[in-house]
């Protein structure tokens, strides 16, 4: 995938109110669904919903059937060789994206233009796509989404999500369309709407000026303030609570200490949960060295 260097400068480029980005850190997305309704609850609420009223994330969302033309506006049919379920068709969702793609981020068909007046497109000759905008298929077959594929999708500015339904697309929009195939997980689900929330949200986190605090998706698990470990316990007030207290440690105020006792924390929870993760870690002889005395060794020793 072609990645696009991040600009630091928050350069003013267009309002907020218009739906498309307006700082050159700013993200867009394009999601190409058959259920735009269900991304109203997440795109308004919390972080993504701050985000979006500062003008770091816009969201254009595109009804794949608003795009046929035929009497019943049919998005699915049934799969050549038999078998169970429906297969997506390739013309909506060829037509959908090649059309909103070759437009400016924030452009949405008109909903009196769906079916009767849609913008010419021609089914035989393929649209020239920009090259930095990846088209991403959701899909249970793709790449399994990590923290990385996370931080390597935030360095675009624009970003195409294509939510598949029923039993999967037409195999040419994988050959043809997409440039990308990402999974959030090994089960299935109904659809990629969910999977294409996810992938909003954690994308989001990593929008400079999106979070409150800056360092807090610098620390989360998995993340590169952590080298790749799971994030330790949390405790705040009261200081006691069924017979549990706060560790006396993070009231001491000394800095160094807790610091030391986080990192201890985070290598124990890794060793407990997913001790295969320290296997990619670069750990230091501090940290080998404490893991040693919990039961750990290298692999191979």
């Amino acid at each position: 995938m072609n990645e696009i260097a991040q600009t630091t400068e928050q350069t003013q480029v267009t309002e907020p109110e218009t739906g498309t980005p307006s700082t050159t850190d700013s993200i867009h997305f394009d999601i190409f669904t058959l259920f735009p309704e269900m991304f109203a609850g997440p795109l308004s609420e919390s972080i993504i919903k701050r985000a979006r009223e500062r003008g770091l994330l816009s969201v254009a969302l595109h009804n794949i059937r608003d795009y046929t033309t035929d009497r019943h506006h049919v998005c699915d049919d049934t799969p050549y060789g038999g078998g169970g379920g429906m297969v997506m068709k390739p013309e909506p969702i060829f037509r959908a994206v090649e059309t909103a793609l070759t437009r400016p981020p924030g452009w949405t068909l008109p909903p009196e233009d769906a079916y009767v007046n849609l913008p010419p497109w021609d089914a035989e000759t393929p649209a020239t796509l920009p090259v930095d905008t990846p088209i991403i298929l959701m899909t249970t077959q793709g790449r399994r989404l990590t923290q990385s594929v996370v931080a390597e999708l935030s360095q675009f500015r624009r970003l195409a999500l294509i939510c598949g339904r029923y039993e999967g697309v037409d195999e040419r929009v994988r050959t043809q369309l997409v440039t990308d195939e990402i999974s959030i997980g090994d089960y299935v689900l109904s659809g990629g709407e969910l999977a294409a929330m996810v992938i909003i949200d954690a994308v989001t986190r990593l929008i400079p000026g999106a979070l409150g605090y800056e360092l807090s998706a610098h620390q989360d698990s998995h993340a590169p303030g952590l080298d790749g470990l799971l994030e330790g316990p949390h405790y705040t007030r009261p200081y006691a609570f069924r017979g549990e207290i706060a560790p006396e440690v993070l009231l001491s105020g000394h800095h160094a200490n807790v610091d030391r006792w986080r990192r201890e924390q985070a290598l124990l929870r890794t060793l407990a949960r997913r001790p295969a993760l320290l296997e990619r870690i670069d750990l230091s002889q501090k940290d080998q060295a404490f893991l040693r005395q919990h039961g750990w060794s290298p692999r191979g020793e």
